[in-house]
Formats: C-alpha cells, sequence, structure tokens
C-alpha cells in the first residue's frame, strides 16, 4: 500500500510541476494510462486464457467425446476474451493520437 501511495504522489508531482502546459501534462498521463490500461488488460485476458485452456482440457480428460465440442466451445470463449484486449487497444490509441481531452 505504501508503494501505491509514493507512486501516486510521484505522478501527481508531474503534474503539479508542470508550468502552466496543460497539454503536455494530458499528454503525459495519456501515455501512461494508456500503458497502465494496456497492461492490466493483457493480465486479465491471459489469466481468463489459462483458466480456458485449463478447464478445456480438464473437460476433454474427464470425456474424450466431448473433445471437438469442447474445442470449438473453447475458441469462441478465447475470441470473446481477445476482444476485449482489442477494445482496450483500440481506446488506448484513442487516448494517445486523437486524444478527446486536449
Amino acid at each position: 500500500m505504501k508503494k501505491i501511495i509514493l507512486l501516486a504522489l510521484a505522478f501527481a508531482s508531474f503534474a503539479f510541476g508542470a508550468e502552466g502546459d496543460a497539454t503536455a501534462t494530458i499528454q503525459a498521463f495519456s501515455v501512461l494510462a494508456a500503458g497502465v490500461g494496456l497492461g492490466i488488460a493483457a493480465l486479465g485476458g491471459a489469466v481468463g486464457m489459462g483458466h480456458t485452456a485449463a478447464a478445456t482440457i480438464l473437460g476433454t480428460a474427464r470425456n474424450p467425446g466431448l473433445g471437438s465440442k469442447l474445442l470449438t466451445t473453447m475458441f469462441i470463449a478465447l475470441a470473446m476474451i481477445e476482444a476485449q484486449v482489442i477494445y482496450t487497444l483500440v481506446i488506448a490509441l484513442i487516448a494517445l493520437y486523437a486524444n478527446p481531452f486536449l
């Protein structure tokens, strides 16, 4: 918890340290938000994909006759999980290149 507070104070010092140039501050925080957002989305997507694959392997091991049906369902689930990460990428690119806050 101490590290998070220290990190927040460090970023706040950059915001208050800018000498009246709000555009540079907004751009800097947009880059930071895009990086953190993509990292969290990629981490969540990777965890979700791992659980999906593990559940499919376990289901196939328990009932090998349903292997092809489980595999099809797994690919659909993986596409849905990956779509969330791609949506985050789109939002991050919008925040970086077509910044609506400027």
